[in-house]
């Protein structure tokens, strides 16, 4: 996601060292910036003989990682590399950003290209991107152009040779969907390496958990309610062993002639959304997956985003808006979370 959209409300967690009682357990807060974004992560009685400067600067060090593979701002990044390379040949890359990329593809094929890595020029277009908001609607023809430059049936991968391809050579990559969610994966592996059984790691509003809070309970979430300027919660969830990831269309939009302009676009019209789905939040296994399956799943809209998440069998939850306020939509596996 590209907006902040979960309000973590950690009722049962603090982000500071903690004393201990009789009903609360010691904890730790790790926290800095990354990828423009905050990180935060919580640690609830991790072994004695942890080094917490040690591991802070590991953490620091695997996000500064995956930015040089894959932040578009970093004209020296892996992601950036191949974005500038003309070649429609095979390129060798990082098996990593390959990994990467293979992935993120797999979801754009699940969801039809709801979710698609190569939207950028149209994001781009519609004043979202890294330059200056649009100051004017894009024409017809505009879009046109943008629209032959997006598909990600336009990249090949072959992960064995650690090689991507482009059907055309000005198919650009953007992993900004997918990498917020990888990073939290790969944190949360580098914590489970050191043998810490229960956290919180978020960045950027997507987060996953482990084991128990300082309460010894399941980690408590609230997602927000979807209106501007708001860290009002509208609904909580108990979650634990999962990850969770927001997308919505309140935070980042503009208004032209009263009509309002959602940074959310539909990679296959190349225009922003104009449905009433106005936040999905999604609970998987991998951080990485429910971040670009939010993003899908609030462009397929109030109808084909739950049925989709429901054949898949995917805890998700949807806030569409109405003349009476805002409906929920949830899938049969997000009910048992409330509860």
């Amino acid at each position: 996601m590209n907006v902040r959209t979960l309000l973590i409300l950690l009722l049962s967690v603090i982000l500071v060292a903690a004393c201990d009682s009789e009903k609360t357990l010691k904890t730790y807060g790790l926290s800095g910036q990354t990828m423009g974004t905050a990180f935060n992560i919580t640690l609830v009685t991790p072994p004695a003989d942890t080094d917490l400067k040690k591991l802070h600067t590991a953490i620091f060090e695997e996000l500064e990682h995956i930015e040089n593979v894959a932040s578009t701002y970093r004209s020296d990044s892996e992601v950036s590399a191949f974005n500038t390379n003309p070649s429609t040949d095979w390129i060798t890359v990082n098996p990593e950003f390959c990994d990467m990329v293979s992935s993120a593809l797999a979801v754009s094929a699940t969801t039809n290209g709801a979710f698609d890595i190569t939207v950028g020029p149209l994001v781009n277009l519609w004043g979202f991107g890294p330059s200056e908001q649009a100051h004017e609607l894009p024409t017809d023809d505009e879009i046109s152009v943008a629209r032959n430059k997006v598909g990600y049936q336009m990249l090949r991968t072959d992960c064995d040779q650690n090689a991507l391809r482009k059907i055309s050579a000005e198919v650009y990559v953007d992993l900004s969907g997918w990498a917020k969610g990888y990073a939290v994966d790969k944190i949360t592996a580098l914590l489970d390496a050191e043998q810490i059984e229960n956290y919180l790691v978020e960045i950027g509003g997507e987060l996953r958990a482990r084991g128990h809070n300082n309460k010894a309970s399941k980690f408590t979430i609230a997602i927000e309610k979807p209106l501007q300027n708001n860290d009002m919660q509208h609904t909580i969830i108990h979650v634990s062993d999962v990850a969770v990831a927001t997308s919505g269309d309140y935070r980042n939009f503009y208004e032209r002639d009263g009509q309002r302009y959602s940074h959310t676009i539909d990679p296959r019209t190349g225009r922003p959304v104009t449905h009433d789905l106005t936040g999905v939040t999604v609970v998987s296994a991998s951080t990485a997956y429910a971040d670009a399956m939010a993003t899908a799943l609030l462009v397929l809209g109030p109808d084909e985003g739950p049925a989709l998440a429901e054949q898949l069998g995917l805890a998700s939850y949807f806030m569409v808006r109405t003349d009476q306020g805002i409906e929920e939509i949830s899938t049969s596996q997000f009910a048992q979370l409330r509860q």
